[in-house]
């Protein structure tokens, strides 16, 4: 028995087996079972893995599943075959400790040192992810595929289904990364370079230092999704008047930024707006709320203008969109705000907030991830009020493209009615599940509810409307500082900090840009070093975004079409940030 108490299998050779000195079988040997279970075959055992590795399809770019490779028959064939294809590799994991043991005894050296093949017993999901990525890197892969070289497979079927499932969604959320830092990669790092200008006058959403905080009290998220209408209506019928008073209510009130205009309309004052987008559409979340007294959440890549809207106070959060060296000069210099996990949605990112800023209970509403024919958003939301304005006798409220584009599918909501979903609100709502589920209130000690009202079930104890009211009903602890009010732990950085930083970052560029004009010659390390510290300027380039690569030395060196390329288009993005820099 193991220590879980579980039978330790061992193997069971069939007769006439042995291993050879070169780490695989004798010739003429048979294969062996295996805890009942008949893994290699009885009859040339060898000869099967090479006819399936012969028959594999090879394509570029695709990382090959092994599961439970055992004595690596066939892996030897499927590696020849893949020195003829661009960056494909072999990933060999084995569930069983026994098992593992007699492959690490019996793959030969070239499979052991080879750059293409991986041999791990790692079967966390997270933990495997990360070693590929060590290994190969982000975006080395395209697809994976499962080879199945014997029957090892069998004993842990849905855990190596599994693993090979996560690794596709990793795989696709690379390539997602990548495609979304193409396109919003220059403006979010501007964006983040133009609100550095913010920090003096802002402060970090750090309840530990005491700058924002809803001590133990309940929190209500709040999203735009159609269904929060109907959740408001019950929780107004619920509490009266208490969710349009933020000094009377028994619970704080964080929204995401289009919630407001809503709440706006029905009178309720939030506790809190969290602000992600970083593109100009946001400003239609703020029409007529100049001056309201919300404070706002922001983060520091979101569209500066955003931040100067409410007169609540503003609090900033860093979402890490990708690893640059920047962020680690500005959290040496203590102008990075709380870092918050990048999550891609401002739903999301404010039930993350939530759940930091408070002790207490955290109800989710209107998170909904899914729409109706014809209420996409809440009403008196942008979306809703600009469906409105183009309402004619022609043109009425049901949008037909939204349903016709190909990516629209029906879903069953969280109360059985029928909803409609496309790839990327699903995508979100799995991050959802996936991000929250340590908390939620299905779980012993979780604290994370969603209200039953509508949208796609979140993978959370759901509440009905009168449950949600008692329990935001509890209120919490008093001396909690909601309105922007700040310790002394919390006071911002001095400009001094900030100066400095704007100062050596111009330094930097400058020295960058005078060697790629040839107005000063340094050594390559000296030319790499700069690139690297400067990742900055081309994180975004669609061949090398979230990839975390560049040319190598000896491109750069050589002078190949590739490093030339790259350094041309370095060198446009310099004057830009070199003209931020000068503002601060």
């Amino acid at each position: 028995m193991d220590r879980g108490g579980r039978p330790v299998l061992k193997p069971e050779p069939v007769p006439g087996t042995a291993p050879d000195s070169g780490g695989g079988l004798a010739a003429g040997t048979r294969g062996f079972s295996f805890g009942g279970k008949t893994l290699l075959s009885g009859v040339n055992p060898e000869g099967a893995a090479e006819r399936v590795a012969e028959t594999v399809e090879i394509t570029n770019r695709t990382l090959y599943l092994c599961p439970s490779p055992l004595y690596g028959y066939g892996l030897g064939r499927l590696l020849a075959r893949l020195a003829e294809t661009a960056d494909s590799a072999v990933l060999c994991v084995e569930a069983e400790p026994e098992l593992f043991a007699l492959s690490l005894k019996s793959f030969g050296a070239a499979l052991k040192t080879g750059d293409g093949l991986l041999l791990t017993d790692r079967v966390d999901a997270g933990e495997l992810c990360a070693l590929v990525r060590r290994k190969w890197g982000s975006r080395a892969f395209a697809a994976v595929r499962t080879v199945r070289l014997n029957g090892g497979w069998q004993l842990h079927r849905e855990l190596y289904d599994a693993l090979a499932r996560t690794l596709q969604r990793e795989v696709a959320l690379d390539w997602g990364n990548a495609i979304t830092l193409t396109k919003l990669g220059r403006r979010y790092v501007r964006n983040a370079f133009r609100n550095l200008a913010l920090i003096p006058r802002a402060r970090s959403l750090d309840d530990a230092a005491g700058a924002l905080s809803f001590g133990d009290k309940p929190v209500l998220v709040l999203g735009a999704g159609p269904s929060l209408d109907g959740t408001l209506d019950a929780f107004s019928a619920g509490f009266g008047r208490a969710p349009f008073c933020p000094e009377t209510r028994p619970f704080r009130v964080v929204c995401v930024d289009t919630c407001l205009p809503a709440l706006k309309a029905r009178g309720i004052r939030p506790d809190l707006a969290v602000v992600l987008e970083s593109q100009h559409w946001n400003l239609e979340d703020f029409v007529g709320l100049s001056g309201w007294e919300v404070p706002a959440a922001m983060d520091v890549s979101a569209l500066p203008r955003s931040g100067g809207v409410l007169a609540g106070g503003l609090f900033l959060f860093f979402t890490p969109w990708t690893r640059l060296r920047v962020f680690e000069r500005l959290r040496a210099g203590g102008l990075l705000p709380r870092a918050v996990p990048p999550l891609g949605s401002v739903g999301l990112s404010a039930v993350a907030a939530a759940l930091r800023l408070t002790r207490g209970a955290v109800v989710a509403a209107g998170l909904d991830f899914s729409f109706g024919p014809d209420l996409f958003h809440a009403r008196s939301s942008p979306g809703h009020a600009a469906a409105l304005r183009r309402q004619n006798r022609f043109t009425g409220l049901f949008n037909a493209g939204a349903f016709f584009d190909g990516t629209v599918s029906a879903a069953v909501s969280k109360t059985g009615g029928r909803v409609f979903s496309n790839h990327a609100l699903k995508k979100y709502r799995d991050l959802f599940e996936r991000e929250f589920a340590a908390v939620s209130g299905n779980v012993p000690g979780g604290r994370l509810f969603d209200v039953a009202d509508g949208g796609l079930p979140l993978g959370l104890k759901t509440l009905s409307s009168a449950q949600a009211v008692e329990l935001l009903s509890g209120g919490g602890s008093a001396g909690d500082t909601a309105r922007g009010e700040t310790a002394a732990s919390g006071s911002p950085p001095p400009v001094e900090k900030l100066k400095a930083f704007a100062l050596d970052e111009q330094n930097r560029l400058s020295s960058l840009r005078d060697m790629l004009a040839g107005k000063t010659k340094g050594d390559r390390e000296t030319l790499e070093t700069l690139i690297d510290e400067c990742d900055y300027l081309w994180a975004h380039f669609p061949d090398y975004a979230a990839a975390g690569r560049r040319p190598s030395g000896a491109e750069l060196e050589a002078g190949t079409p590739k490093a030339v390329s790259f350094l041309k288009r370095l060198r446009v993005e310099i004057d830009p940030f070199l003209a931020l820099l000068a503002r601060l």
